[in-house]
Formats: C-alpha cells, structure tokens, sequence
C-alpha cells in the first residue's frame, strides 16, 4: 500500500487538506496521501522573498515527516518547486514538484505552453524554471490576475473569472496551445475551469499525481 507525502512548504493547513484531496483522487485505490505543512512563512507564496523562507521549511518538513514515514512517493506542492534538488536527493524515492511536473506535461506535444497565476512578483523564477527544465523555446510566459492574490484566492468565483481572461491571454495574445493553472492554491478552480474551457489546461497536482504513479509502477514492475 505505497504512501505518499503531499509537503507544503507555505503555512495554510487548509490548503494542504485542499491539496491532498485532489492528489488522493487522481491516484488508484491503495494509494494514501498525507499532508505535512511548513511551521514558518507565510500561507501563500507570493515574491522570491518568500520563496527563500519556504526552501528552508521544505528541510524542516522533510524532517518531520521521517518520524511518520516510510514514504514510497513525495510531492512538493509548489509551483515554483523551492529545494526540491536537494528533497529529490534527500528522500531517495521518486519525488516530483508540482511545478515541474506540470511543465513537462503542457511540453508532451511540444506545442507551445503558457502559465496562468496569480503571481507576477515570481515571474523570473517560472521563466528560470522553463529554462532549466529545456522548455524555454516552448514557453511562451505568463499572464496573471489582477489584485491581492490573498484576496482573489479567497473569492472563487472572481479567482475563476480573473484565471479564465489570463488564460485566453495565454492563448490569443501569446500563442500558448495549452496553459498551465500555475499554483497549489489555484488546484480546486484549475479543475474548475477546465470542464469550461476549450483550450487544454494543465492542472499541477493532478501533473504532479500522473507523474508519481507512472515512476511507482515502473519500479514495482
């Protein structure tokens, strides 16, 4: 019966509960999932600032949660994957970050991709992120919502409202072929709008979730 760890490296426990449902259910019958939850930062990452903080905790989670494992998967719920080199490394079984999983699942047609957010202050760090992972030339870049995004997540239909023009942004102004809804805190409404939508949106933890249990069935086989 594998057991896979969902760490968030942001404060909100809510979140985290948010975040393991939608794993949990993308994943067959067997699988359980469990939440850990960073002590210190803040409960949504919004600037590089907080990114820093949040890399820190991903360590002390990590260390936490070996006391409750042994853990047969690992999923870092953060679009911007901080530490996630060195957990891969530390945890020593398949470990994926919502953000790369979610990249490399918009590139599978090697068509052109775009980020729909909520947060412009980390927009160097998704164009890092593309590069690093070899997408760059796919990557078409990001558009964003308007206002707090504290505020925006809090009110789902105006989130969704906001998330959706981005996304036609993506795909009308940039020449995206599909978009991914960039954050673990935007997963319930990624879902949302992807029944609504007639462009092919990418979903991170549901990436992040297809990711994991191909690299565990390859190793139970």
């Amino acid at each position: 019966m594998p057991s896979v760890l969902l760490l968030n490296p942001n404060t909100s426990t809510q979140t985290t509960q948010m975040m393991v449902q939608l794993v949990q259910a993308q994943l067959p019958a067997g699988f359980t999932v469990h939440g850990m939850t960073a002590t210190q930062g803040v409960p949504m990452i919004t600037n590089e600032a907080q990114l820093a903080v949040a890399a820190q905790q991903v360590a002390d989670c990590w260390l936490r949660a070996q006391q409750k494992g042994p853990w047969h998967g690992v999923v870092l719920a953060c679009f911007a994957d901080p530490a996630l080199h060195w957990l891969r490394s530390a945890t020593g079984v398949p470990t994926v970050g919502i953000g790369e999983a979610a990249m490399r699942a918009a590139s599978h047609s090697r068509q052109p991709f775009g980020i729909a957010t909520t947060t412009p202050d980390l927009e160097a760090v998704m164009h890092a992120q593309a590069q690093q992972l070899g997408l760059g030339q796919l990557y078409t870049g990001a558009r964003y919502t308007q206002g707090n995004p504290l505020q925006l997540v809090a009110h789902a239909s105006a989130l969704q409202q906001q998330l959706r023009h981005a996304v036609h942004q993506c795909v009308d102004v940039d020449g995206a072929r599909s978009v991914v809804i960039g954050g673990g805190p935007l997963g319930q409404t990624a879902h949302a709008l992807a029944h609504s939508m007639d462009v092919p949106l990418i979903a991170p933890l549901d990436a992040a979730a297809q990711w994991l249990h191909n690299a565990l069935s390859a190793q139970m086989h």
